[in-house]
């Protein structure tokens, strides 16, 4: 192997935070574990709200058409696996359990819209795959912009603190293989790669007001790039301070975006 195709050295760290968010576009909960496999994170995303408007019936409600729906969390029993459906707490503290009848009732009023609520097996988003970010770039975007970065306005799953430059993950083209005590992660394929970012981060986590400073500096400074999205390759329950290897693929002139 020449030396321009050689893998570089690999970096190193540990799994600083670990998320799920079981209803799309709702906060979500901090966990100690949490289980990867095929589908991904375990129970991440699998809930959702529906448009019930008309003309737009069985639409994914989100926070770009209803910023309030980040008034509202849901979380799971404790376990690296959901053993059920998530509770959601309401703006006032309510909690409701997902088959509760008055629960689509409570967030329509919320909402100020008629919706239903909806379930699906797998990832509402890109089946089999986690977002992952890095301390090095959340700290260093903060440094760019002279103000707190919230780390929770990018709705991460897997957060490292990672030996690598800020950054660096705008880099990890296919081949890039991510190791979480038993668990394997990796780019490659249509469905991974650096992450384009919408306009949900430019709300704070509660959905309270909006900083469209930080979109238009992520479009302008980053190519609209924060964090990085892998695929599953093996399973494994993973836990914070669980150590960490990235290993970079061999030629990043290869790196992709989604």
């Amino acid at each position: 192997m020449s030396a321009a195709h050689q893998a570089p050295p690999p970096f190193r760290g540990s799994l600083a935070r670990l998320y799920r968010w079981p209803v799309k576009s709702l906060r979500g909960e901090a966990v100690p574990e949490a289980a990867l496999d095929a589908a991904g994170l375990a129970g991440d995303r699998a809930y959702t709200l529906l448009d019930e408007r008309p003309n737009r019936e069985e639409a994914v409600l989100t926070v770009r058409q209803r910023p309030a729906m980040l008034h509202w969390a849901a979380a799971y029993p404790p376990g690296p696996a959901p053993s059920g459906p998530p509770v959601v707490t309401g703006p006032d503290g309510t909690r409701y359990g997902w088959e509760d009848p008055t629960l689509a009732e409570a967030l329509a009023a919320g909402l100020d819209l008629p919706l239903r609520l909806g379930a699906a097996l797998r990832h509402q988003d890109r089946p089999g795959t986690v977002l992952v970010t890095t301390e090095s770039s959340r700290a260093a975007l903060e440094a760019e912009l002279g103000a707190p970065v919230d780390l929770l306005r990018f709705r991460p799953n897997l957060h490292l603190a990672l030996d690598a430059p800020a950054f660096d993950e705008e880099t990890w083209g296919p081949g890039t293989v991510l190791t979480i005590g038993a668990a394997v992660l990796e780019t490659g394929g249509e469905s991974t790669g650096p992450c384009v970012r919408c306009a949900v981060p430019s709300w704070d986590p509660r959905g309270e007001r909006r900083w469209p400073e930080l979109q238009s500096w992520v479009i302008s400074r980053h190519d609209n790039l924060f964090g990085t999205i892998m695929q599953v390759t093996r399973a494994g329950v993973v836990r914070v301070g669980d150590p960490v290897t990235l290993q970079p693929a061999a030629d990043l002139d290869t790196a992709g975006q989604v």
